[in-house]
């Protein structure tokens, strides 16, 4: 097992591990579009865990290095949050394992080929040829990213 999936799921262990952490969840929605009076509504309460993580028994997270999918909004050192049990198809973002590298990748399946797409021109699609060994390791249900507080701005 790479060493990379294996510290991914041992600190996917340790979060089960933990005791649920709920946080307030305000009832009114925030407009990205055009601005709204505030409304002050303190609802229910969150748990991140509970929202993105559906089997923990099947479930890891990795952080992602690299920009091959700036495209679909996958940022260097966003984290994934991978689902082992789910059978991956056409159009699934993907960890996968090709003759022993692991990539994280969309998932193409047309015509009987299969491909796994970047989401950034600067990086080729990996066509997998006759004899190249392709091991799935789980689809991506969702991504948490760190660090919006530094700004965005252009």
């Amino acid at each position: 097992m790479p060493m990379l999936l294996a510290a991914a799921m041992s600190a996917s262990e340790s979060c089960r591990q933990e005791q649920s952490r709920r946080l307030p969840l305000y009832s009114s929605r925030v407009p990205a579009g055009f601005p709204s009076p505030a409304e002050d509504h303190l609802g229910d309460t969150l748990d991140l865990h509970e929202l993105l993580v559906e089997r923990p028994a099947a479930t890891f997270f990795v952080r992602v290095v690299g920009d091959s999918l700036l495209g679909i909004g996958v940022h260097d050192g966003d984290i994934l949050v991978v689902d082992r049990s789910l059978q991956p198809t056409h159009g699934h973002i993907v960890i996968a394992v090709v003759d022993g590298e692991m990539t994280v990748k969309i998932l193409s399946r047309r015509g009987g080929q299969v491909r796994l797409l970047a989401a950034n021109p600067r990086y080729p699609d990996i066509v997998l040829a006759e004899g190249q060994q392709l091991e799935g390791w789980g689809v991506v249900t969702a991504l948490v990213r760190q660090g919006l507080a530094k700004g965005v701005a252009r």
